[in-house]
């Protein structure tokens, strides 16, 4: 039985294993798109994805981090300067696996492994700028009672802006208007 067995070792030591996934990392985030086998590539997605999260995070700390598992200057440049912008407003899978034919030298599984939000086929450029809005994510009730009070705020000057063009009457009604707050206060008095 494998209980707890989640590593692909992929027939390798772990420091080889480890400077594979280094360099198939470091490829990807340079290249924004490599070929490799399926086994690899699902291995890759588990030790990549961590590290494209913390590129969101631009600190001298988080770049030291990126940089022990890249072992590349020009990789996490590259990670901080351009993917992690792009990557910002999304929440992770910031990996695609396109499997391909298989090889034909010994019929491994082949893929195409590439960063979603650099894909302009799939719609990585076109679809950010038709989405109307960023959408609330479902992890807990706060983020959509901000949004719902953003709502209110955003709907409050439009009427606000209506108001003006609604009060606009003419000067007969302003002057009858006038009286009866004269008489409201008297009450307010007594």
């Amino acid at each position: 039985m494998r209980h707890g067995k989640k590593i692909n070792h992929l027939g390798r030591t772990h420091s080889h294993r480890k400077a594979l996934l280094s360099n198939m990392a470091a490829s990807l985030i340079m290249h924004k798109r490599i070929n490799t086998t399926l086994a690899k590539a699902k291995a890759l997605r588990k030790y990549v994805e961590p590290i494209l999260t913390r590129g969101k995070d631009d600190t001298t700390h988080s770049r030291r981090t990126v940089f022990s598992y890249l072992q590349d200057k020009d990789a996490v440049t590259e990670l901080f300067r351009e993917v992690a912008p792009k990557i910002a407003d999304r929440p992770g899978g910031y990996t695609r696996i396109i499997k391909l034919e298989n090889r034909p030298g010994d019929n491994a599984e082949m893929c195409m492994m590439e960063l979603v939000d650099f894909n302009l086929i799939y719609g990585g450029e076109g679809k950010a700028s038709a989405a109307p809005a960023k959408k609330a994510t479902r992890r807990s009730g706060g983020a959509k009672k901000k949004a719902t009070e953003g709502a209110y705020e955003a709907a409050e000057p439009k009427a606000a802006a209506k108001k003006p063009a609604a009060a606009k009457k003419p000067k007969a009604d302003a002057g009858e208007e006038a009286p009866k707050k004269a008489a409201k206060k008297k009450k307010t008095d007594e």
